[in-house]
């Protein structure tokens, strides 16, 4: 019986974390383009001036795109924020072209994307990850978290898959930066 049940939780969970993929990607542009233009450009400064006393101004500027709607893409941000990061959020319709510009394959996606020091970090990251990576300095573009595994920073859930962070170039080859 508690398997069944283990069973069920695991597949409700699979299901809203897809259904939470999928609104995350497809937010329909606003109706009015600029007043959505000018609503983001007054968050993002809002959210640059919230952190500018919450971290050291020798912490790295972390610049996250996301759809307005997606709740774990806001917890992923405040995880970024409570582990001392400078974040400059921008709430986008369309997170895609973003995503191409800087080399994120679709294998890689998930749902949100934020860019620091000249690397990409696409989903759900671990902050210590991020931190480990931006002292590192590797030959990469960026890490990634593809998919939403359950458990991974803005995922918290019931359970805890296990997930791989994946360090990838604009060449395509990759590897397993680290495993969680």
């Amino acid at each position: 019986m508690a398997r069944d049940t283990m069973t069920t939780a695991r597949a409700a969970a699979l299901l809203l974390g897809s259904l939470a993929l999928l609104a995350c990607g497809s937010q329909a542009p606003a109706p009015n383009a600029q007043a959505g233009h000018d609503h983001a450009a007054a968050a993002a400064a809002a959210d640059v001036a919230a952190n500018a006393d919450a971290a050291p101004q020798d912490s790295p500027l972390v610049v996250v795109y996301k759809s307005p709607t997606c709740g774990c893409c806001a917890k992923w941000v405040e995880h970024m924020r409570e582990a001392g990061f400078r974040l400059e959020v921008h709430d986008v319709a369309d997170v895609g072209p973003i995503k191409t510009q800087h080399g994120v394959t679709a294998d890689l996606q998930s749902c949100h994307t934020a860019l620091a020091d000249g690397y990409v970090f696409e989903g759900h990251v671990p902050a210590e990850v991020i931190r480990r990576f931006l002292s590192e300095r590797p030959m990469f573009a960026g890490l990634a978290v593809p998919g939403m595994p359950m458990g991974s920073p803005g995922m918290e859930g019931p359970y805890k898959d296990r997930y791989d962070v994946i360090a990838f170039r604009r060449d395509g080859t990759r590897e397993v930066y680290s495993s969680h």
